[in-house]
């Protein structure tokens, strides 16, 4: 995974691009419902809540490092 990026700046940008979409899509003349309002707030909400679950700061291990131990006791 990309090392410079953190997890912050693909949250702000994932909101960025859903929030630039409905923009395009309100001056298009696109009904703003309660369904799509709430349709909405969960494309903007659900993945970068489950992203912010799943991405730890530590890498994962390799196959060597959990086959063969550093820390033998």
């Amino acid at each position: 995974m990309f090392t410079s990026i953190n997890r912050h700046t693909v949250i702000g940008a994932w909101i960025a691009i859903l929030t630039a979409v409905a923009g395009v899509g309100a001056l298009s003349g696109m009904s703003i419902t309660m369904d799509g309002t709430v349709l909405w707030l969960l494309a903007c909400v659900v993945p970068p809540a489950v992203m912010l679950m799943l991405w730890h700061e530590a890498p994962a291990q390799t196959v060597a490092e959990i086959l063969h131990p550093i820390d033998r006791r």
